[in-house]
């Protein structure tokens, strides 16, 4: 019984947090979910509830990702219905070698480009490399891997669009692509897992690092600290809803109502008044995206 209790509870969605408190000079806080997937929720009605409830506590806007076509089709007509989103395209990096080995991977990339030229379609991503569900020793997934993020982020260049990286278990790679294609002034490392030494490395180069629920974790000693070694002025904050949810709610759904359990973490990690970063953070998000 309790466990069947326990199971039954991962599935209820967390209260509504304190709202995070208005930017230093009293303007409403819009501190952005620089990343989330809302394509997996039910139905739009659901979709319409959680902008709601993520802007009565001061996340009034999110970047919606689609990461396989059916996704990014749909994220274009999000943003459409939805004038709390942009949105974001891209051939998941676990996506990439199934269609490069159903000769497919070249047609769906060229798709993703055209749903890019929406104009509230903001970002190229989420791509890059992962080695943590790809076996290392398949040198095809790899190959489709590399071959896929090194044209996302020649796709991103060319648009002007900002890039959004996925990095897992695939420091060493991502960066060696990044600086053999160049990458766009505007690169953001979504739910950035890398050391401190990575996070002083992309931030050197003016590139972005984009904090998850994962900081506030018992054992995210280390990721804290990258924050800590980067100019707050770098960094932006997300949900990877429905995944990634903050302590103390772990497993249970994620969404973007449930940032400022992640903001306010990282205003104690350093040192700072939430008031001051959700104004970094808010700015920084537009200057990356535009206007809403």
């Amino acid at each position: 019984m309790a466990e069947r209790q326990r199971r039954a509870g991962s599935h209820v969605r967390p209260p509504l947090p304190e709202p995070l408190p208005p930017s230093i000079d009293g303007t409403a806080c819009l501190v952005v979910d620089d990343h989330t997937h809302l394509d997996h929720e039910a139905d739009d009605a659901t979709v319409r509830a959680l902008l709601l409830a993520a802007e009565r506590v001061g996340v009034p806007r999110a970047v919606q990702i689609g990461c396989d076509l059916a996704s990014a089709r749909w994220t274009v007509g999000a943003v459409e219905r939805f004038p709390q989103l942009l949105g974001g395209v891209a051939i998941h990096p676990n996506e990439a070698p199934r269609l490069a080995e159903q000769g497919a991977l070249d047609d769906a990339l060229a798709e993703i480009e055209r749903l890019a030229a929406h104009p509230r379609v903001r970002v190229v991503g989420e791509t890059g490399m992962d080695r943590f569900r790809t076996d290392h020793d398949d040198a095809a997934a790899a190959r489709a891997q590399e071959d896929s993020f090194r044209a996302h982020v020649e796709m991103a260049e060319r648009l002007g669009l900002v890039l959004q990286i996925h990095d897992r278990d695939s420091h060493d790679d991502v960066l060696r692509v990044l600086r053999e294609e160049g990458a766009p002034e505007r690169t953001v490392f979504h739910c950035f897992s890398g050391d401190v030494e990575m996070a002083r490395f992309c931030a050197a180069q003016g590139w972005f690092l984009s904090f998850a629920g994962v900081l506030t974790f018992k054992n995210a000693g280390p990721l804290r600290e990258a924050l800590r070694a980067v100019p707050l002025e770098q960094v932006q904050v997300e949900t990877d809803a429905p995944y990634l949810t903050p302590a103390p709610y772990r497993g249970r759904p994620n969404a973007g109502y449930l940032v400022p359990l992640t903001v306010r973490t990282m205003a104690e990690v350093l040192d700072r008044p939430v008031e001051d970063v959700c104004t970094v953070l808010a700015r920084t998000g537009e200057e990356l995206y535009g206007p809403w």
